[in-house]
């Protein structure tokens, strides 16, 4: 028993950890493994060489997706918690780049999905040491949590306007300029408001013109909305905790006061 235990541990130690050699070889060898599945993927999709090497590259593949089968195995059978590990950012991933390797064998053209293992690099943080920069992430998740009603009064607001929009094209242009239906003015409409203008549906009379001309100048506006209301979030300073310093004023936030009946 001890000796299943002691093994199960060296595995956690090599699969899981960085801070040994073996470990930090075994995560540089994933990542490579990675970048090549990805690479032997993005070469199928190149018509010459998939009617050359289609039947070699589709071999290949599945014996990638073997070893990372192995391997998510492994963690599962290493790891300490193997649920969590499961439903974890993580070991989401780690089975989403496993199943398209499969599904392709029963529907084919679905190992393209298999590009999603390159979100697996992301353990290159582990590697360079790099997870103390992960706070500068979780500082924009938390502006872009405190500017969601914002965000979604803009959204609002915008398809609001979309739709007006669209269906003003609708009516002034007709089918016979390409807005053949409102949904199809409402798209003429996002694309021409986001300054992307593809070019396949454009106005034809003044109106229109005039119309497609003062919502591209919106556009400019709106853009930078959402990254100034992001941005403000990302510069106001958070609440102290009780003990600490406001960044702002120098004052240090006291405990609250124990309530009634509450022990201090």
């Amino acid at each position: 028993m001890e000796r299943f235990t002691g093994l199960r541990e060296r595995i956690y130690l090599i699969i899981f950890e960085t801070d040994t050699r073996a470990g930090r070889a075994f995560d540089v060898l994933l990542i490579c493994s990675i970048i090549l599945s990805v690479l032997l993927v993005m070469l199928d999709s190149i018509p010459g060489i998939h009617d050359r090497w289609g039947a070699w590259l589709f071999a290949a593949e599945l014996i990638i997706t073997l070893l990372f089968s192995v391997e998510y195995l492994l963690r599962l059978y290493s790891a300490r918690r193997p649920a969590r590990y499961a439903f974890s950012f993580y070991g989401l991933v780690d089975i989403l780049a496993i199943l398209p390797g499969y599904a392709s064998l029963l529907f084919p053209g679905l190992h393209f999905l298999s590009t999603v293992r390159i979100l697996r690099v992301l353990r290159i943080f582990r590697i360079l040491k790099l997870v103390q920069y992960m706070g500068e992430g979780n500082n924009l998740w938390l502006a872009l949590t405190r500017s969601r009603y914002k965000i979604a009064v803009f959204l609002t607001s915008v398809m609001t306007a979309v739709v007006v929009v669209g269906s003003l094209m609708y009516i002034v242009e007709g089918a016979e300029a390409g807005f053949t239906s409102i949904p199809t003015s409402i798209y003429w409409a996002i694309v021409t408001m986001t300054t992307v203008g593809y070019g396949d549906i454009a106005p034809k009379s003044p109106l229109g013109q005039t119309v497609a001309s003062l919502l591209m100048v919106t556009g400019y506006g709106i853009i930078a909305v959402p990254t100034g209301i992001v941005t403000s979030e990302m510069l106001r300073p958070s609440a102290p905790k009780p003990g600490e310093s406001c960044p702002c004023c120098g004052r240090k936030r006291e405990p609250a006061p124990p309530q009634e009946g509450e022990l201090p």
